[in-house]
Order: structure tokens, then C-alpha cells, then sequence
């Protein structure tokens, strides 16, 4: 079983990226699957933040209609929210202390603690989560 990371996200709704139709084919696929796919708040906050952020698109859109996307991508059937369990706090302050992070990689820390906790991999075009022991990693671009 996977867990989606943000960018995965944004490139599969934002069709200027060159990423786009790939990312989109391989989410649309996945969630069309049985096999249930962990869509984590991090992941979906971060992907209403980005796509509405003007510094970061020339045409964001605005929280609400990224916040629609989100509500599709839940309510299809194998969507689900992994959520942290009583091994959450261990696991990431274990993260924490062993991998030397910067602030910058925290979030990412946050989102490999849920796939270690719940046995995920995780999916993502960032390479930064290979920092972290035992996290395994799926990128769809490679």
C-alpha cells in the first residue's frame, strides 16, 4: 500500500507541469484501484496551500476550489486518511534525532512517520524521504 506526498498532488491537478499527464494517469489509476491508497493531511493541506499560493502560480486557484479536488479525491473508494497511532510520537522523534534534519525536512519526517507506522511507501518525486531508515520510496516520473 502507498501514501501520496503533496507534490504528487499538485502535479496530477496542475497541467502546466511537465509531470502532469503522469501524475495524473498514475493517481486517476490508483484511485480507481481496490487497493486502498493513504491521502494524509499533510499531503492534502500542503496541496491546498500550494496550488493557492499566487507566489507560486500565475493562476492559483482559490483554497475553496482546491479544497474541491480534495473532496473528490476522498470520496473515491479506496481514498483513505492514515492516521497517527499510539507509536507516532516515538517513531518521529526517532526521525528527528537520527537523520539531523533541517527544518525544511520536518514535514517530511511528519509523512515518513505515518508510512512507517502503517508499513507504506511512500510516493513522491522528492528524493529527500530516502534520508530517512526504512521509508521506502515510489516515484511514478522514474
Amino acid at each position: 500500500m502507498r501514501l501520496v506526498d503533496a507534490n504528487i498532488l499538485v502535479y496530477a491537478f496542475t497541467s502546466s507541469f511537465p509531470q502532469h499527464e503522469r501524475a495524473r494517469s498514475w493517481l486517476d489509476a490508483r484511485l480507481s484501484d481496490a487497493v486502498p491508497l493513504g491521502l494524509p493531511w499533510p499531503s492534502l493541506v500542503a496541496f491546498v496551500r500550494l496550488t493557492s499560493n499566487p507566489r507560486l502560480f500565475d493562476r492559483p486557484v482559490s483554497p475553496a476550489v482546491a479544497w474541491q479536488q480534495v473532496e473528490e479525491w476522498l470520496g473515491c473508494e479506496c481514498a483513505w486518511i492514515p492516521t497517527p497511532t499510539p507509536r507516532h510520537r516515538a517513531i518521529l522523534g526517532d526521525l528527528l534525532r537520527a537523520t539531523g534534519l533541517r527544518a525544511e525536512h520536518v514535514p517530511d519526517a511528519h509523512l515518513a512517520t505515518l508510512a512507517l507506522e502503517h508499513g507504506l511507501a511512500i510516493v513522491s518525486a522528492d528524493t529527500d524521504f530516502a534520508r530517512f531508515p526504512g521509508v521506502r520510496l515510489e516515484n511514478p516520473f522514474a
